[in-house]
């Protein structure tokens, strides 16, 4: 019966669900696209969360790490991931002529913190100097090659490799020494390499919970806190467009009210016969309320396949990966929509539902 009903007014029925299909593909689609922007953004990050860097508060006149802060490091650090003094300073590097400036970096340990294009990276540097791959396109120099850095001559022992994470430190314009090459050898700055975003994040609190509990001695970066920040950004972006969108569905609800009204409205005579034969209320409620819901699921599924022609069209005319496109945190977004679709129909149908279901059988077949 609410089959035929629908196909009465099949102009009126189309309408109707068409504003669920609008609905439907907005909530999906916004959903989808700003979640996809999320996780663009957040694997462009790589293993940005990964990092802590610990330095002396200048702003409070604190100009080097005393023992115990290198001590209190130590210990944060200790099963969670490798602690590595870096000194730091600029210079000029200079090799067939050409000249390059490079930030310099002083450590023994620069196998936790890069990786080689060419050659090989000691595990503890003595001597040589690593050189990134910009300084040494540069200069026109390899693995082997002298450099000359404020009057001293050193040899290539590696060319670092560019880095794919973001870092404290930056590969491609380095020049890794070992530390007693410095003026000052003290630790400018250290970096705690941890074995993840949940141990990173361990360690800078304990850092700070010790370190600076009688005032800020050390500033610690816990780089987590950007990947973090950037969840945050994307989640409310993605709560204010399906928030928009659904605005289109309360509207596609409207629409639903009006027609299920207007059909309640014509159809007195025919409710009137139907309850004077003895028909029960529940099955007048039902049938109209089956109505509403066929409008929603009709306009849901409609809905859930242009989205799904949208999402393809955003892996095809954008250079976003498949994986990104793909991942399953999309399908909760497909789901909430169509759900939405459909309870809104049914929220919209009940009212006229039950005004039809209580008219009198009398009135309602005076018209």
């Amino acid at each position: 019966m609410a089959l035929r009903n629908l196909n009465r007014n099949r102009t009126r029925s189309v309408l109707a669900a068409l504003g669920i299909v609008i609905g439907v593909l907005a909530i999906a689609t916004l959903g989808v696209f700003g979640n996809v922007l999320q996780l663009a953004a957040t694997n462009s990050f790589g293993e940005v969360g990964s990092q802590v860097v610990v330095s002396p508060n200048s702003d409070a006149g604190i100009e080097s790490f005393s023992e115990r802060d290198r001590q209190v490091i130590r210990r944060a650090a200790e099963g969670r991931g490798e602690v590595v003094p870096l000194a730091t300073g600029g210079g000029l590097v200079r090799a067939n002529d050409e000249s390059s400036a490079a930030q310099l970096y002083g450590t023994n340990q620069p196998g936790v913190l890069f990786t080689a294009e060419s050659g090989e990276i000691p595990r503890q540097l003595r001597g040589g100097v690593l050189v990134g791959t910009q300084v040494a396109d540069r200069l026109g120099i390899g693995v082997g090659s002298a450099v000359e850095i404020d009057g001293n001559r050193y040899r290539v022992v590696a060319i670092l490799a560019e880095g794919e994470d973001i870092s404290p430190v930056t590969p491609g314009r380095a020049v890794v020494l070992p530390p007693d090459e410095f003026a000052d050898s003290d630790p400018s700055q250290v970096v705690i390499e941890a074995n993840s975003r949940e141990a990173a994040s361990a360690a800078a609190g304990e850092i700070r919970a010790t370190a600076n509990a009688r005032g800020q001695r050390l500033s610690v970066l816990e780089l987590s806190s950007i990947v973090d920040r950037i969840a945050e950004f994307f989640s409310l972006l993605n709560s204010f467009l399906i928030a928009l969108a659904g605005i289109s569905l309360v509207v596609a609800g409207v629409a639903i009210f009006n027609v299920m009204l207007m059909s309640t409205s014509e159809r007195r005579g025919e409710i009137g016969v139907l309850r004077a034969v003895g028909v029960q209320k529940r099955d007048v409620l039902r049938t109209l309320v089956v109505e509403a819901g066929l409008l929603g699921v009709a306009g849901g599924i409609v809905g859930l396949l242009l989205s799904l022609v949208a999402v393809y069209a955003l892996y095809a005319l954008s250079p976003l990966a498949l994986s990104v496109v793909a991942h399953p945190s999309n399908l909760p977004f497909f789901v909430l929509a169509f759900v939405f679709g459909v309870v809104v129909a049914l929220a919209s149908g009940l009212y006229p539902a039950w005004k039809a279901a209580n008219l009198h059988p009398v009135e309602a077949l005076r018209g």
